[in-house]
């Protein structure tokens, strides 16, 4: 498949320009009062359309049998060799003047390229560029737009078992032995088996003192201080409830004895043996907890992080479902991992997430807002960590000169998406 991947590209670079399907409707101000009251933009768009909005016009919806222009063969082909699953990496957008409500704007496509095959969190896949060119009815340009996707292989994850009730699947053995340490751990408390005549700390517990063969036993409650004596990173097999790769730790206490628990509250690279660790617990459903463990320098559940403030002007933007659906519809975009939260965990996704449109709308809201009256001329986006349903994006941003602004919008994995905005330098784009 790559040979005739690379060969098709190749072919397809050098046909140049070649026209795209045509755009469905006119600009018309039902669609563009759609797209702003999706994205929460408030501005004044009387008479043109945001210029955010370009990609929009030509999108083919839900039409069946519609192509896709200068791309469609290689996406067909990865599509035939299991590249099922796609996302939108990069979108350069240029204008050159705003288009106007009634026009009817045509469109060109150019076959940009493939690299790849490329390892990426998503699963191998390879990128596919392709350049698009909108012109009104006299034959001047008014946008183009350079578009990269990836097409990836689903990562295989394995369907973890159902649970009746909602309740955690794996549950401890409580006998007369254990009762003393599982009553402990819905006390809060993490108690160590003590031998009532020599005085031996023993775990696990058992029936009978290693040291003097007493059966006699009670016991003492543990600082829940100690240092990590071992630990394996967990990749397989599948545990219910666990994402892997996670950390299984042999923990020593200061009192002497050993256990087994989980190490939560940092990345799995950062464990070493002998960090000091303290005792957590985690509820795993409404009867069961657990005791875990936590670096000792992580902050206490009773003195949470101060979350450091936002900068000033930040637009904050709550996804929530209805969000991401409204505004993916509101860009004429119906593939599936915007709209199906079935369909977008069987790509490797947790949950929807916000198209590239929308990303790209929700930049120039921002641009507008921290300069109004301004006139866009470009917007350079790159997308990073996916903007999930019930997350929140934080845009902020810094202005480098006069016409030109770096925008950054984060989610709670990290950087959703960097961009430069480049402002006009002729104002009345919206009146050429």
């Amino acid at each position: 498949m790559h040979d005739e991947l690379t060969a098709l590209a190749g072919r397809l670079a050098a046909d140049g320009e070649q026209p795209a399907p045509p755009c469905p409707d006119p600009v018309n101000a039902a669609m563009i009062r759609n797209w702003t009251q999706a994205l929460g933009d408030t501005g004044t768009w009387d008479g043109v359309a945001p210029p955010a909005m370009i990609q929009v016009w030509s999108m083919p919806g839900l039409a069946a049998g519609r192509a896709r222009g200068a791309a469609d063969e290689p996406l067909r082909l990865l599509d035939d060799s299991g590249y099922t699953g796609v996302v939108a990496t990069n979108c350069e957008q240029t204008y050159d003047r705003y288009v106007k409500v009634g026009e009817r704007l045509r469109s060109t496509m150019r076959f940009g390229g493939v690299a790849g095959p490329k390892k990426t969190a998503m699963g191998e896949g390879y990128f596919v560029t392709w350049y698009q060119t909108w012109y009104d009815k006299s034959d001047r340009r008014v946008a183009e737009m350079l578009f990269r996707v990836l097409k990836f292989k689903p990562v295989k994850r394995p369907r973890m078992p159902a649970a009746k009730g909602g309740a955690y699947p794996l549950r401890p053995a409580v006998g007369a032995d254990t009762a003393f340490f599982w009553d402990g751990v819905n006390a809060g408390e993490l108690r160590v088996q003590r031998c009532a005549d020599c005085g031996t700390l023993r775990h696990p517990p058992g029936p009978m003192c290693p040291s003097c063969n007493s059966v006699r036993r009670d016991h003492v409650v543990a600082s829940g201080r100690g240092e990590v004596h071992s630990y394996v990173v967990h990749h397989h097999p599948p545990v219910p409830g666990r994402t892997p790769p996670y950390v299984v730790a042999v923990v020593e206490l200061e009192e002497g004895v050993r256990i087994v628990g989980n190490v939560n509250g940092c990345p799995p690279e950062d464990v070493r043996i002998g960090m000091p660790v303290r005792l957590t617990f985690e509820r795993m459903d409404d009867e069961l907890t657990l005791p875990q463990w936590t670096p000792a320098d992580a902050p206490s559940p009773e003195e949470p992080p101060e979350e450091p403030g936002e900068p000033e002007g930040a637009l904050r933007v709550e996804l929530t479902p209805t969000f991401v659906i409204a505004t993916a519809l509101a860009t004429r975009d119906f593939t599936p991992v915007h709209h199906d939260p079935g369909l977008a965990r069987a790509q490797g996704s947790k949950d929807i997430f916000i198209n590239i449109l929308t990303s790209i709308g929700l930049v120039q809201r921002y641009v507008l807002e921290t300069v109004p009256g301004a006139e866009l001329a470009s917007i350079r986006l790159r997308l990073g960590a996916p903007a999930y349903a019930g997350d929140t994006l934080a845009l902020t941003g810094e202005r480098l000169d006069d016409r030109t602004l770096e925008v950054r919008g984060t989610v709670s994995l990290g950087d959703h998406v960097t961009a430069t905005v480049r402002l006009s330098t002729a104002p009345g784009s919206r009146d050429r």
